[in-house]
């Protein structure tokens, strides 16, 4: 059997995965860049939203792993064509992930002022991160709906729809955004960072309603929850954990980022927000060719095609380092604009201008680990990229940080540590694959 790795087929799954993934953390590029201009306490308003960003981030990508797990198994499942035998495995797995996110969030709100102070968060910055926080948690079971979603999408290789959902829920995002925080004389009052929340939150709403509604008119998946579990749900809950472990490392590395740039002063986490937002943008950008590598690499697996596998593999690390480079080459050019994009404050600019060009060095780096990262995903190999990332964060990410702290570089010394880490997680995915792929493919007939 056929399978298409072509150029343009990737590109079809790639492209509109791109354009989702952009559309992903624009809706807090969007608040930040609109708060970030308001004329009262505009740095202090930036850390807020940087902070409570973290958090969340934190727990979105923790309880989001869902789609991952979906994904890899309906993918396996087409490659196979036993479709048929998984078609109520995404109903439960959405019950179950958003059942618990629910238990956990109603755990955390109470405690809101106490997380983020644990973020060193003090002072007129705390004071919003929880004003933020307790607007914003409302939209994270509608988020995490939407990521379930997604997921079945991918799995029956389509890329298209979740773009539809991601655009029109930035949009909304940003149309409420600029009503919100800043006012429509005679209809709306100034919110400030609250309207830039309420905003978020709607869209977040508007997103898991549509995908409700193309889940149901275009494909034969129901989301109708029935009892018994599928043969398969043991499976997916143990690369749900996997992930959950894995993706605490992630977020400790994140947690120490914001953290040691919260205690260098406002300016610092400030414009460590921004270099954020742009770089984990710069990774969703990325996604684009991770998710097809993800869809692609199930499908082949549950198909035992592993020449073509390997040869798809080749052709995203080509096309991965390309898109780094030209993403690089383009922010370099647009340097200064694009820092003014999100403040006007002095100070802040300075600091971000000073390390950015860090952060723009590590994007060839970081389209293989992420574009690797994909594929493990969708084969399944959710162990291994477990104890990669544990050990990633606690002998490369934190030692790093550490040291160049103990050196006084400051926001120097935590993307040096990012830097360090990318390459850590990346190189060994690469080993292994080719060393595993490369030996069934000889033996394949």
């Amino acid at each position: 059997m056929q399978h298409d790795i072509s150029f343009k087929y990737i590109n079809k799954l790639a492209i509109p995965a791109l354009i989702t993934g952009v559309a992903e953390p624009l809706l807090s590029t969007t608040d930040l860049a609109i708060v970030g201009n308001i004329k009262e306490n505009a740095t202090e308003s930036i850390a807020a939203i940087g902070i409570v960003g973290a958090f969340l981030s934190m727990l979105i990508w923790v309880f989001g792993q869902t789609r991952s797990g979906i994904s890899s198994i309906v993918s396996q499942y087409v490659g196979a064509q036993r479709i048929d035998e998984i078609k109520n495995l995404p109903a439960q797995a959405t019950v179950i992930i958003v059942g618990v996110s629910l238990l956990i969030l109603g755990l955390s709100y109470p405690f809101a002022k106490e997380i983020f102070q644990f973020y060193n968060a003090s002072g007129q910055v705390l004071e919003y991160s929880v004003d933020y926080y307790k607007i914003r948690a409302f939209g994270f079971p509608f988020t995490l709906f939407t990521i379930a979603v997604y997921g079945t999408f991918r799995g029956l290789q389509n890329t298209f729809y979740p773009m539809v959902i991601a655009i029109i829920g930035t949009v909304v995002n940003i149309v409420l955004d600029l009503a919100f925080v800043y006012g429509i004389e005679g209809y709306i009052p100034a919110m400030h960072i609250e309207g830039a929340a309420y905003a978020s939150v709607i869209a977040q709403i508007v997103m898991a309603v549509i995908a409700l509604v193309l889940l149901y008119k275009k494909t034969s998946i129901s989301l109708r929850f029935k009892l018994p579990f599928n043969q398969e749900i043991p499976r997916f809950i143990s690369m749900v954990l996997n992930l959950f472990v894995r993706t605490i490392a992630l977020n400790l590395a994140l947690y120490f980022g914001t953290s040691y740039a919260t205690a260098y002063g406002n300016e610092y986490i400030a414009a460590y927000t921004i270099g954020l937002n742009l770089w984990l943008m710069g990774a969703f950008i990325m996604d684009g060719y991770s998710s097809a590598g993800n869809i692609l690499s199930g499908k082949l697996l549950g198909a035992k095609a592993y020449k073509t596998l390997v040869e798809l593999g080749n052709r995203l690390i080509l096309y991965g380092f390309l898109l780094g480079i030209a993403l690089a080459i383009i922010s370099f050019i647009l340097y200064q604009p694009i820092g003014r994009l999100f403040t006007q404050e002095t100070e802040v600019l300075t600091s971000f201008y000073e390390v950015f060009w860090v952060i723009l060095l590590m994007q060839p780096f970081c389209s293989l680990a992420f574009i690797y990262d994909g594929m493990f995903k969708g084969m399944g190999e959710m162990e291994y990229l477990r104890n990669l990332l544990l050990l990633s964060t606690g002998l490369v990410f934190i030692p790093t940080l550490l040291f160049f702290d103990y050196l006084d570089y400051k926001l120097y010394a935590i993307w040096i540590a990012f830097f360090a880490w990318i390459i850590a997680r990346g190189l060994p995915l690469i080993l292994k694959f080719r060393s595993k792929f490369l030996r069934l493919s000889k033996d394949e007939l």
